[in-house]
C-alpha cells in the first residue's frame, strides 16, 4: 500500500486511496466520453466516485463492528477493486469473525434498499444489471452495483467476507489454521477461475484473479504463523548478528554500515546498550537528501519503536507490531539491553524452517554461540 495516499481521517481512521484509482477514473472517462460525449464522461466518473463512497461506507460497516469487540482499525486502503481495511489485531473468537464480516455486506443492502424505496421499488432488475451503461438511470445502476457487492463478497472463499464467514463457521469445527487453509484454497482456485474466464472475456478480471489469489495466500500464511506463534519465543525468531548505530552517529556513518550490510532497519542504542530509536533505510535516504551526510541520526530516526523481552511469546509480538505498524520491535534482556530484532523477514525464515522440517527442528537449536554485533 505504500503507492497510496491520505485522503483524510474519518473517526479515527485513515483513508486512503491507492493511485491505480485515478487509473481507472481516467478509464472511466474515456469509456463514458466515447458513448455520450463530455457530459456522460463526467457522469461515469461521478458514478464511480458514489460507487467508491459506498465501499467506504462498506468497509466502516466493518469498522463499527470490529470496534464493538475492541477492535481498532487504523486505516482503509480503496482500491480499483474494492477497499481493504487494516485491522488493529485479528478476532479471537470465530462468532466475533462472523459479525465484523456480514456487517459490510449488510451495509450495502441497506443502501441499496433505501435507493429502491426512494425509486419507489420500480427498478427492474434488467436496468440494474446494466451498470456500465451511460444510458441508464444513475441510481439504478447504484442500486444494482450494490446487489452486485453483497454477492460478490460473499463468496465463501478468501479474501472476500464470505470467506471469512466460511471460515468462522469451520473454526467452531476444527483448528483455525485448518478453517484459514480451506478458505484460502478455494479463493485461490475462484483466482484461476477469474484469470481464465478473464481471457475470453473481460481483461479485468485477471487483475481481480491475481488480487485474489496473493490475498488468499496471504491470509494462509497469516494463519500458520498464528497458529505456531504462541508456543515459540521472540528470542527464537530475533536477527543478533546486526549492525547498530550509536546516538551521536551521523548520516554519513549510516550510510556506511548501509553499504556494508544487507539490513533494512539500524537500531541507534546509547552508551548503555540501550534502544534509543530506528533508522530504516527509507528514513535514511531522506534526511541524506534534505539535509545532508552531517545529519545526525537522530533527527531521522524514529522513536516509536516498541521493546519486549525475548522470552516473551512471539503471539505478543506480533500482535505489538500489527498494533503499532512498526518494520521491526527491539528485543531485550531483563536489564534491558538490546539483545536483537524481530522483523517480518525474520519470521518468514522462521516459517520457511519449520516448512523444510516440521516436525524435527526445535526453536532455538542452531543458537550454539552466544549473539554477536556491531557498532557504528
Amino acid at each position: 500500500m505504500t503507492w497510496s495516499f491520505n485522503l483524510g481521517t474519518i473517526a479515527g481512521t485513515a483513508v486512503r486511496v491507492h493511485v491505480t484509482f485515478a487509473l481507472l477514473l481516467v478509464w472511466i472517462w474515456l469509456m463514458h466520453y466515447r458513448i455520450g460525449g463530455a457530459p456522460a464522461a463526467w457522469e461515469g466518473v461521478a458514478f464511480i466516485i458514489a460507487i467508491f463512497a459506498c465501499v467506504v461506507l462498506h468497509e466502516f460497516g466493518h469498522i463499527a463492528a470490529g470496534r464493538y469487540f475492541g477492535i481498532k482499525t487504523p486505516e482503509i486502503t480503496l482500491l480499483p477493486i474494492g477497499g481493504v481495511a487494516r485491522l488493529e489485531r485479528m478476532p479471537e473468537e470465530p462468532g466475533q469473525e462472523f459479525v465484523i464480516a456480514i456487517a459490510g455486506p449488510l451495509v450495502n443492502v441497506i443502501i441499496a434498499a433505501l435507493i429502491f424505496a426512494a425509486l419507489g421499488g420500480l427498478a427492474a432488475i434488467e436496468q440494474m444489471a446494466q451498470v456500465e451503461d451511460p444510458r441508464g438511470g444513475f441510481l439504478v445502476r447504484l442500486a444494482g452495483v450494490n446487489v452486485f457487492l453483497v454477492l460478490f463478497n460473499m463468496i465463501p472463499a478468501f479474501p472476500m467476507d464470505g470467506g471469512r464467514v466460511l471460515r468462522a463457521a469451520l473454526a467452531s469445527r476444527m483448528s483455525w489454521a485448518r478453517a484459514t487453509q480451506i478458505a484460502a484454497s478455494i479463493g485461490q482456485g475462484l483466482a484461476f477461475v477469474f484469470g481464465f474466464v478473464g481471457l475470453f472475456y473481460n481483461p479485468f478480471l485477471i487483475f481481480i484473479g491475481i488480487f485474489v489469489y496473493l490475498a488468499a495466500a496471504a491470509e494462509a500464511q497469516d494463519a500458520q504463523i498464528r497458529d505456531v506463534a504462541a508456543s515459540v519465543l521472540v528470542g527464537d525468531v530475533m536477527v543478533t548478528d546486526f549492525a547498530r548505530l550509536e546516538g551521536t552517529a551521523n548520516m554519513d556513518q549510516a550510510i556506511e554500515a548501509l553499504l556494508a550490510t544487507t539490513q533494512r532497519e539500524f537500531p541507534v542504542v546509547d552508551p548503555a546498550g540501550r534502544l534509543e530509536g530506528l533508522l530504516t533505510r527509507d528514513d535514511m535516504i531522506r534526511a541524506l537528501k534534505e539535509a545532508g551526510p552531517g545529519a545526525p541520526v537522530a533527527s531521522a530516526m524514529r522513536t516509536d519503536i516498541p521493546s519486549i523481552h525475548r522470552r516473551r511469546s512471539l503471539s505478543e509480538g506480533l500482535k505489538m507490531m500489527q498494533q503499532k505498524n512498526v518494520p521491526a520491535i527491539a528485543v531485550i534482556d531483563s536489564a534491558d539491553h538490546l539483545v536483537g530484532l524481530m522483523t517480518y523477514e525474520t519470521v518468514g525464515e522462521m516459517m520457511m524452517v519449520r516448512a523444510a522440517v516440521p516436525e524435527g527442528f526445535r526453536f532455538g537449536r542452531l543458537r550454539q554461540s552466544k549473539p554477536r554485533s556491531s557498532q557504528v
